[in-house]
């Protein structure tokens, strides 16, 4: 499972690129749609943040040019196969961030993810572009909350609008899936990071390499010494899941260039390395619940037991 947060079209261009990425190599992704960066920053009273003041936001409003390229390249995602999930509004870490609000507070929130989605017409005046061609109220079945924070009181609120995971986790081992309070925990997962006995999570490269004091401005040498290093971490947990229990791996990243675009790089060549390979799926967080959904639980119990590394007799485990 591949997935972005944020999930805006800007001058980068990166949500386009990657909806040709996925394309070519037989993929769905999952893109985590912030809400605001469809609200003109004209209309930022609309948003009304939990604990924070009208319009308040902790990152930048999109330019009026970046929804409308962002409302384009949704409808193609979409009709493409991908998902279209929710990042949430405001993007509040921290203090009187989402970790410190509550399940009302999270409703809140959710609510008006749903709202700038559905009324994206009203609220920016384009009446030349055709409508989403989703009904939020149905495509909408998970997020990822930003920083990884609150997911304990957000999943008391998601019950309420019957959604089917959450991706908020903050790390586990790459082991199949289980329900929390009966929606799916997808976390973002721990793999093995090269030549070391280390474990690091499938996004934090960027906090790894801001503490290593490198460089990649100007520098090739250190730009392909982190890409590879990034890469070949995904490419480890992935080939010890593939050879061991075939758990699903997740990944997920931004729409950002941090340090060069070393990370966006790295995940398209995972990508491309792993999408054609035989008994793999690249699929959306959606596809996967419908998959899991219809499982025997006793055999995913039994699954979920394994090792990443484990590669049991397949045909005692799934009769």
């Amino acid at each position: 499972m591949f997935s972005w947060d944020g999930a805006l079209q800007g001058d980068d261009e990166q949500f386009s690129h990657f909806r040709e990425v996925a394309k070519e190599n037989n993929a769905q992704m999952t893109f985590f749609l912030t809400g605001t960066y469809l609200l003109p920053k004209s209309e930022a009273s609309k948003y009304r943040p939990p604990r924070h003041k009208r319009g308040e936001m902790a990152i930048s409003y999109a330019t009026d040019q970046h929804i409308r390229d962002t409302l384009e390249q949704l409808r193609g995602a979409w009709l493409d196969g991908n998902e279209i999930g929710t990042h949430f509004n405001g993007h509040f870490c921290g203090a009187k961030g989402g970790g410190d609000w509550s399940p009302a507070e999270w409703k809140s929130e959710i609510d008006q993810s749903y709202s700038f989605v559905e009324n994206w017409k009203t609220n920016t005046g384009y009446k030349d572009l055709p409508p989403l061609p989703f009904d939020y109220k149905k495509e909408l079945a998970g997020g990822r909350a930003p920083c990884l924070e609150g997911q304990k009181n957000l999943l008391k609120a998601a019950k309420s609008f019957g959604w089917r995971y959450d991706a908020s986790s903050p790390g586990d081992f790459q082991i199949w899936p289980s329900k929390t309070d009966g929606i799916w925990n997808f976390p973002l997962q721990l793999v093995p990071y090269p030549g070391t006995e280390q474990q690091v999570l499938s996004m934090d490269f960027n906090f790894l390499y801001n503490q290593s004091g490198d460089s990649t401005q100007g520098d090739p040498a250190q730009y392909e010494r982190w890409r590879e290093l990034t890469r070949t971490s995904y490419l480890n947990g992935f080939e010890r899941v593939y050879n061991g229990s075939r758990a699903p791996l997740f990944i997920g990243n931004h729409f950002e260039d941090w340090n060069g675009g070393i990370y966006m790089k790295a995940v398209e060549d995972v990508v491309k390395s792993v999408c054609k390979r035989d008994g793999v799926r690249c699929v959306t967080f959606k596809q996967l619940a419908d998959w899991l959904d219809v499982q025997d639980p006793q055999v995913l119990a039994k699954m979920r037991a394994l090792d990443p590394a484990q590669s049991p007799d397949w045909k005692s485990l799934v009769k």
